[in-house]
């Protein structure tokens, strides 16, 4: 189409997403196999799948801070490769425990799904950044959407991609095969995407006045500026309420993603007794309603944008609502007598948690653009911890209480994030110190 390249660059990212994801929920298919080689309890499976989140927020806290310095080109070849290295790794990660950690292949997982999470870390801040830079302020919501759909269908490929490797190779060639992908990806990326617009000899200036015009600017939002004339500090961030009950409310959707793609195959084998090849279908549906309500998402809230004039009601309230149902559905799920019931309930409440998924990105450029990567990284490593607490915590509750706990854990959080996002008021800049020269 003659004037939207910056689509490329968000197909791209989508593309990227979908790797990403797939990477780091693969090993949850290969839990009996890797359980069996290295004899892990259900405690310590745990705790390797969450020592992935302790790698994943510090490179989201960095990562978006050097996408604002260096720019986000930078970033992306960087932790493509790396990440890349250490899905690579993750099928030596026992070996090299036992080689290099007295023995205790444990410490290996640790130290290789770290490193991994540490370099997928940056992934979302540097695609804030990127489209801080390259999307018109209109369509803010539904590029940033865009960006995120790979979270779901990545999720959702998941389950058919990891059990066709297993089943036809095993998890160690697994791995390497995904580590290929990710880096063919970086290639292909490398040579397309420029920082900025401006330097992209395919980008028309009828396409670069959309993306730099101030006509749809709402009251409260602010567009991308010269770096040299404005000077934002990192600390700002908890200056302004807005942006710290935002990263709240993203916490809340990140527990229930990360708490599915990491627990879900294995609630399923261990409760109702499939077997991997039935895995292949059963993984992939929770995440199907979630494919499509991510995009809805984000046209719904830019939708809600220009109908109201109100950033407000066009972020916060649309976030409000569907972690309400998504704490719903997630606090039925213990009651339902079938499978059937279990699945249907956690396929409406995943795509209820993804609606407003765009909305935690969209605050941010809303509020602080020049500032995107610095402040998305913040919001990212705070949203984070969730990657490590859920499939921590539901370990020790799996033990304690059963399955059903895990559900009323995800109900719980949704609610504080609910509740979290309803003092989140985009576009507001709260800083006094804030230096514009």
């Amino acid at each position: 189409m003659k004037h939207s390249y910056r689509y490329n660059i968000l197909f791209m990212m989508v593309l990227m997403v979908i790797i990403n994801y797939i990477d780091r929920g693969a090993i949850s298919y290969a839990s009996e196999q890797i359980i069996a080689e290295f004899g892990f309890n259900t405690i310590a499976w745990g705790a390797v799948l969450g020592y992935f989140g302790y790698g994943y927020l510090f490179g989201a806290l960095f990562g978006g801070a050097l996408a604002d310095k260096k720019g986000p080109k930078f970033v992306w070849i960087i932790i493509g490769i790396g990440w890349s290295i250490f899905v690579m790794a993750t099928a030596f990660a026992g070996e090299i425990g036992i080689a290099l950690f007295g023995g205790s292949a444990l410490f290996g997982f640790a130290f290789i799904r770290i490193l991994f999470g540490f370099f997928e870390g940056p992934t979302f801040s540097t695609i804030n950044k990127t489209v801080a830079n390259w999307a018109t302020p209109k369509e803010r919501g539904f590029a940033v959407s865009l960006g995120l759909l790979g979270t779901p269908l990545g999720a959702m490929l998941t389950a058919p991609v990891a059990v066709f490797l297993l089943s036809v190779t095993s998890w160690k060639i697994m791995f390497l095969f995904l580590a290929a992908l990710g880096l063919i990806w970086v290639v292909i990326w490398t040579k397309m995407f420029t920082n900025l617009p401006e330097e992209h000899p395919k980008v028309t200036k009828e396409e670069l006045e959309k993306i730099r015009s101030k006509s749809d600017l709402l009251p409260d939002e602010q567009l991308v500026e010269a770096e040299e004339k404005i000077n934002i500090r990192w600390y700002h961030f908890f200056k302004n309420p807005t942006l710290v009950f935002n990263a709240i409310g993203y916490f809340a959707f990140q527990y229930i993603n990360f708490l599915l793609l990491t627990w879900t195959p294995k609630y399923l084998q261990d409760e109702f007794g499939f077997q991997l090849s039935s895995l292949w279908y059963l993984g992939m549906i929770p995440w199907i309603g979630a494919c499509f309500t991510v995009l809805l998402g984000g046209k719904l809230s830019d939708y809600l944008r220009m109908k109201t004039g109100n950033l407000r009601i066009a972020r916060s309230g649309l976030a409000v609502v569907s972690l309400l149902l998504t704490a719903c559905c997630f606090m039925l799920i213990p009651s339902a007598n079938s499978i059937a019931g279990v699945m249907l309930l956690m396929t409406i409440g995943n795509a209820f948690n993804s609606l407003p998924n765009s909305v935690y990105w969209s605050v941010i450029i809303d509020t602080e653009p020049n500032r995107a990567g610095t402040f998305g990284g913040i919001t990212h490593f705070i949203t984070n911890t969730a990657t490590i607490i859920a499939p921590t915590l539901t370990g020790f509750l799996v033990i304690s209480y059963g399955y059903s706990s895990m559900f009323t854990a995800a109900a719980v959080a949704s609610v504080i994030g609910m509740v979290a996002m309803l003092f989140v008021k985009p576009g507001k800049r709260k800083s006094k110190n804030i230096a514009v020269v």
